[in-house]
């Protein structure tokens, strides 16, 4: 029986095999990960019965534990990596991120601040550096800091720019955003104590971008009621629909009005590294800050998001705090103490997974990925717009696309399209055989694609259409 531990440790031989059995199901993983079905379906009840025990007082032999885990846990996860998985935003991932997380979470790194790890420290410094450079934001002055996600990254950008524009005061703050905007940001304002009144929502054009002229009304109004505009949200990249609401002109709105300019490019942000997606993020260095994903298109593990700024002094402004206990660990202005510059004391690693990826691929490799899922994006509206059976709501954009089954033969009423594609994407999840779920645009209930991982091909999407189609026969002989 395994022996009793007090210090929690194992012997170094059997801490080896423990480990290279981790490793090898990894790799297992990412080998095979596409010959398994992406999707799982469990009830509470399942689970419960398969999990719920009292926390055990006594030990269990470390292999057991981990073939327990191995077959039951792993296996009743979704694969967010899998090539056919569509919906949300998938998680791709790579490797060489894996294992960097796995030294990362092996050394135990705090990455809090600079005496703890001047290493880590400065691997996040250069790393944001690299990113500073990629959007064009000014590279002495800017900063920003490593986040758990694309939430985090908001609260923390929202949080600045109140402090900076507004004070202590923020009573009559008023903030601007479009109804496409992700619900991050809503969730941000409102942990920061921000009432209704205090929130604009402003509805999108035809096209899904945040509306120019009714920005422009909202603000003149709010300003003649005695209020205070402070911050306009615009997103490169809307989850919906890869939507980049025009940049240029909104910089000029908030410039012209003394306003914070935050951008959300938590998902299309990365593609600035195309020339495609370049183009469509026109005027994102324009902003005073950024929140981009790393988990998202720049293919890294979960979690890791980022926020960009234009002045690394209006973080560190915002954050900093003096407890007694940090006094002698403070060093110079050029050792970052990254606890200074967010809402985390305690932080781990993040930045490792990044800079190993980066040196490992180098940056064209992510930019020809980024390419191909555009392309490819493009590739199935072809292929839909081709089709008597599918119909494209909302072209490809920053390799997001939204389409519904409306075969030209059947003349179904709008209730009836909602039904059936709401049917076909319950089936094809039961199925288990992909990851596709529906969204609702111009109160129509579509079917919605993001092509962001680059192990996706042309065929895998192909056969999942003729899923859904022989599907929607099955439902309504069309």
């Amino acid at each position: 029986m395994y022996r009793k531990n007090s210090t929690l440790e194992l012997p170094e031989e059997q801490m080896k095999s423990y480990g290279y059995q981790v490793v090898d199901a990894v790799v297992g993983h990412f080998c095979e990960q596409k010959n398994k079905l992406p999707v799982a379906i469990a009830s509470r009840e399942e689970m419960d019965n398969m999990f719920l025990e009292e926390a055990p007082e006594n030990p269990t032999q470390p292999k057991q534990v981990l073939d327990f885990v191995l077959d039951k846990v792993m296996t009743q996860s979704t694969i967010v990596s899998h090539p056919k998985a569509y919906s949300f935003v998938p998680g791709p991932s790579n490797y060489i991120s894996a294992m960097a997380d796995t030294l990362a979470t092996g050394f135990n790194i705090f990455s809090g601040g600079w005496v703890a790890s001047p290493a880590a420290a400065e691997l996040e410094i250069i790393t944001l550096q690299w990113l500073l450079k990629i959007f064009r934001f000014p590279a002495k002055k800017g900063g920003g800091i490593f986040t758990s996600g694309g939430s985090m990254a908001n609260l923390t950008a929202i949080v600045t720019a109140r402090n900076i524009k507004c004070g202590d005061d923020f009573s009559k703050a008023v903030i601007y955003l479009s109804d496409q905007a992700h619900s991050s940001n809503i969730k941000a304002i409102r942990i920061l104590g921000f009432r209704k009144h205090q929130i604009r929502i402003i509805p999108t054009n035809l096209e899904f971008e945040f509306s120019i002229n009714k920005l422009k009304n909202a603000i003149a109004k709010d300003k003649l009621q005695g209020l205070q505009p402070f911050c306009v949200i615009a997103t490169a990249g809307t989850t919906n629909t890869g939507t980049v609401d025009p940049l240029t002109k909104i910089a000029q709105i908030c410039k012209k009005e003394n306003l914070w300019f935050h951008i959300d490019g938590a998902y299309g942000g990365a593609a600035i590294l195309s020339k495609e997606g370049k183009k469509l993020l026109k005027g994102i260095e324009k902003a005073d800050s950024l929140t981009v994903d790393p988990h998202k298109w720049f293919f890294q593990p979960y979690e890791m998001g980022c926020l960009l700024i234009r002045n690394h002094k209006y973080l560190k402004g915002t954050f900093t705090e003096k407890p007694e206990y940090l006094r002698d660990v403070e060093g110079n202005q050029s050792e970052i103490n990254f606890y200074d510059h967010g809402v985390q004391l305690t932080r781990r690693f993040r930045a490792l997974k990044f800079y190993m990826s980066i040196k490992t691929f180098g940056l064209k490799a992510f930019r020809n990925a980024i390419s191909y899922n555009i392309h490819l994006a493009e590739q199935v509206e072809d292929l839909l717009r081709k089709s008597p059976n599918w119909e494209v709501i909302s072209p490809a954009t920053l390799a997001v696309i939204n389409f519904r089954y409306n075969p030209i033969s059947a003349n179904l009423s709008e209730k009836e399209l909602d039904k059936l594609n709401e049917y076909i994407s319950k089936k094809v999840m039961e199925s288990r055989q992909a990851l596709l779920v529906t969204t609702v645009l111009n109160n129509q209930i579509v079917l919605r694609m993001c092509l962001i991982n680059p192990r996706t091909s042309l065929q895998d999407v192909k056969d999942t259409l003729n899923l859904c189609a022989s599907f929607a026969k099955e439902k309504c002989k069309c």
